[in-house]
């Protein structure tokens, strides 16, 4: 199984619509996206074509395949016009590949729970890839999709098997973690 994870859309079409080629490329089980759909937020500049409409076209033509947390940009008349739900703050899952890990999924802007060690924390929020292992948990951010920071290129990522790979829109490797 395949599985897909991005954040910081920000309302970018153009982000959504790589995205959702590499969707198409891939064919994962899910689509998971960690917060920030629609909204650039005041602190960020505009993302490269910004149409918040276009954005919520497209993801409600694949929310068969979503799974979503709310970002701190992420509000009440978002989750309006969007199909899926997008307004809660955490999820917990247990992906296949992974066994019975235990899979903390949140936007990063709210402090961690207590979480058992082994725990898979996968998040959004800073718009900077994150593949590592500390004090026995397992932290993973795709990075942005619309808003990179850090000197790093857009991103995403994608778990296979055991490996969560991090890559840009080109398909290039930034960071690869197998668990």
């Amino acid at each position: 199984m395949i599985y897909l994870f991005a954040s910081d859309i920000h309302g970018s079409a153009y982000a959504m619509h790589k995205l959702l080629d590499i969707y198409q490329t891939i064919k994962p089980t899910r689509l998971i996206l960690l917060g920030d759909l629609l909204y650039h937020g005041p602190r960020n500049d505009l993302p490269n074509e910004y149409n918040p409409k276009e954005v919520t076209k497209l993801l409600n033509n694949v929310k068969e395949a979503l799974i979503c947390v709310r970002g701190n940009c992420d509000t009440e008349v978002d989750q309006m016009v969007l199909e899926f739900p997008i307004l809660s703050d955490n999820a917990l899952m247990h992906l296949e590949p992974l066994g019975d890990r235990l899979i903390f999924l949140h936007h990063g802007h709210k402090a961690l729970p207590p979480l058992p060690q082994g725990t898979i924390v996968i998040s959004g929020h800073t718009h900077i890839p994150v593949a590592e292992e500390h004090d026995g948990m397992i932290f993973i951010n795709p990075g942005s999709t619309s808003i990179p920071k850090g000197g790093y290129p857009a991103s995403y990522c994608v778990l296979e098997d055991k490996t969560f790979t991090i890559k840009d829109f080109e398909g290039n490797v930034i960071k690869s973690l197998t668990i």
